[in-house]
């Protein structure tokens, strides 16, 4: 009896990390995805925002979900619009991030609050959840390495002093990124090897 009980949590425990090195290992490979390719993950995003918000004036009309929570979920997307202008620029202290992050916030309380005292399935929660609350948030969060090996513009640096070329070469080790904090967890998790030269 115990070595069975025993065995059913240590391949829990292993499934349990062989998922999370699947998701690190892919939310690397998007981050990359997202550096080569910028333009094409802002028409991405932005058509995802799109779809969202059309997903959402369905449900304003036909769904009786709570309109406050619905109202609540147009203005993150609005706010992740607004966002995507600069892309792939990001300014946290700019008031679309901020509105974009309340809002979402905002979101989760009613959305909570709605699917626990009204009966729905596990899976129409978890596709409303899905869709509708978490896929631009997480497209946005995975992208914000994007801008780490872009050439700088003027417009990125028009609040400093300093002409363009020597702002950027003075930031230029300052990485805060998701691929960046992959890459330094690879650094210092994984052994070195020694490549030998023929």
């Amino acid at each position: 009896m115990w070595p069975m009980y025993l065995l059913s949590w240590f391949a829990m425990i292993l499934q349990i990390l062989f998922v999370t090195i699947s998701v690190a290992a892919g939310l690397y490979y998007l981050a990359e995805l997202v550096e080569e390719y910028t333009s094409f993950t802002r028409k991405v995003i932005w058509w995802m925002t799109m779809v969202v918000l059309g997903i959402n004036v369905v449900f304003f009309l036909f769904e009786e979900l709570p309109k406050s929570m619905v109202i609540c979920n147009l203005i993150t997307q609005v706010a992740h619009l607004c966002i995507i202008q600069t892309f792939p620029f990001f300014d946290v202290l700019s008031p679309s991030f901020i509105t974009s992050v309340v809002m979402l916030v905002v979101n989760h309380y009613f959305a909570f609050q709605h699917f626990s005292s009204h009966y729905y399935t596990f899976s129409e929660v978890l596709g409303y959840f899905t869709i509708c609350q978490w896929l631009v948030p997480f497209t946005l969060f995975v992208s914000l390495s994007a801008n780490e090996n872009t050439l700088p513009t003027v417009s990125e640096f028009r609040h400093q002093d300093d002409d363009v070329v020597s702002s950027y070469f003075s930031r230029k080790g300052k990485k805060y990124g998701l691929l960046a904090f992959f890459n330094f967890a690879k650094d210092s998790v994984l052994p070195q090897r020694n490549k030998k030269g023929y």
